[in-house]
C-alpha cells in the first residue's frame, strides 16, 4: 500500500498494519452503517487503534473514506488477453466488479459528492484514484504499440492528452453506468463499448448483418493509422471501419 501522509505532517513512523485494519475498517462501517453514520470513532475501535492515530493520518471521514475507496482501486490489473480490445474488456470488467462491491459503491458516490463543495477534497480524489489508475491506460498503450495494433505517440503532450481522454471516457461511461442507471456492465455491455471505444459510432452494432463473415464480439483488432496520432485516431468517429473491410 502506498503512504498517503499528507503533506508537512511529521511524528513517529507509520505502520503500515495499523494503516491496512484502518483502511479495512473503513471499508466494514461503510458497509454496516453507510456514509452519514460512519464515524472515526467506530473506525478506531473497528481498527483496533486509538483515535488519535486516525487524526494523526488523516484529517478527517472524507480524507479517509477516499483513502480506503482508491486501495480498492489498486486492485486493477491489466490482463494480457492477446489483443488491444480484449484486454480493455479484461479491465473493464475488473472496474465495474469493484465498483459493484457495496464499500465501493457507496464510499465513491459519498465523496464525490462532498467535494462538488470542497476542492481539496476533489484533488485527494484526483491524486489518490484518478491520477493512480491511468497507469492502467499508459500500459494498454505501451503494450498495444509493442503488438503494432497502436501507432506511436512521439509528442509527449499529444501523448498525455490523449491518456486524459482515454480514461475520462472509460472512467465515465463504467461509472455512468453502474452507479447512476444502475445497469450491469456485463460481458455483453463492455463488448460493445469496446467495440465503440475503438472503432467509433460508424461501426455496425454488434449481432447486426454485415456483408461479409462477422467476428466475434471483442475480437476484432483495430489497425493503426498510417498518419500516426494516438488512440483518438484509432477511434476515430467520421469514416472509421471495421478491420478488414
Amino acid at each position: 500500500m502506498q503512504s498517503r501522509t499528507p503533506a508537512g505532517r511529521t511524528g513517529r513512523p507509520r505502520s503500515a498494519a495499523a494503516d491496512a485494519a484502518i483502511l479495512e475498517a473503513t471499508r466494514q462501517a461503510l458497509v454496516e452503517l453507510g456514509w452519514s453514520k460512519l464515524t472515526l470513532g467506530d473506525v478506531a475501535t473497528r481498527a483496533g487503534v486509538a483515535k488519535t492515530t486516525l487524526y494523526r493520518r488523516w484529517a478527517g471521514k472524507n480524507e479517509l473514506v477516499v483513502d480506503a475507496v482508491a486501495e480498492l482501486f489498486d486492485e486493477l490489473e491489466l490482463p494480457d488477453r492477446g489483443s488491444l480490445a480484449n484486454d480493455i474488456e479484461g479491465v473493464v470488467l475488473q472496474f465495474a466488479a469493484i465498483l459493484d462491491r457495496p464499500e465501493a459503491r457507496s464510499g465513491l458516490m459519498a465523496v464525490v459528492a462532498e467535494s462538488t463543495r470542497d476542492d481539496a477534497l476533489r484533488e485527494r480524489i484526483r491524486t489518490s484514484i484518478v491520477d493512480r489508475q491511468k497507469r492502467l491506460v499508459l500500459e494498454g498503450r505501451a503494450r498495444a504499440q509493442g503488438r503494432g495494433e497502436l501507432p506511436p505517440e512521439p509528442d509527449p503532450q499529444e501523448a498525455a492528452r490523449t491518456v486524459d481522454l482515454i480514461f475520462d471516457m472509460v472512467a465515465g461511461a463504467v461509472v455512468h453506468r453502474t452507479l447512476m442507471s444502475g445497469k450491469p456492465a456485463d460481458e455483453e455491455w463492455v463488448q460493445d463499448f469496446t467495440r465503440v471505444l475503438l472503432l467509433g459510432l460508424a461501426t455496425a452494432p454488434a449481432g447486426a448483418a454485415t456483408s461479409g463473415p462477422a467476428e466475434p464480439a471483442g475480437t476484432a483488432t483495430p489497425r493503426p493509422t498510417e498518419s500516426g496520432g494516438g488512440w483518438a485516431q484509432v477511434s476515430g468517429v467520421q469514416g472509421a471501419e471495421p478491420p478488414g473491410t
